[in-house]
């Protein structure tokens, strides 16, 4: 069974970094778009910054000028680096990885278990 592993989370202060890298477990498809979501306890989830195959990226708002994303083709890895961090950051982010099974026109869409960020001071 294919799953997708985050790590990189963990508690920082206001204004450092961290960096969120996310994979899949198993290469039986091709990657579309890989992407990062957040949630906060009472809060809808949303989204946080994505990146398809050919290298085009989205933002939100909210982290535009502060968060990059990235990734290496070769590895199927998705990165987020986050820096300017600040408490309304502090959510759970998930890893989010859509593709297409090899040989097939099957889509598939997956979510990692979600990595704590906290920002706090």
């Amino acid at each position: 069974q294919v799953q997708v592993v985050e790590s990189g989370g963990g508690l920082v202060q206001p204004g450092g970094s961290l960096r969120l890298a996310c994979a899949p477990s198993a290469s039986i498809f091709s990657i579309d778009a890989m992407g990062w979501y957040r949630q906060a306890p009472g809060k809808q989830r949303e989204l946080v910054a994505d990146i398809t195959s050919s290298g085009s990226t989205n933002y939100a708002d909210s982290v535009k000028g502060r968060f990059v994303i990235s990734r290496d083709n070769a590895k199927n890895t998705v990165y987020l680096q986050m820096n300017s961090l600040k408490p309304e950051d502090t959510a759970v982010y998930y890893c989010n990885v859509r593709g297409t099974k090899y040989f097939t026109t099957s889509k598939v869409d997956l979510w990692g278990q979600g990595t704590q960020v906290t920002v706090s001071s």
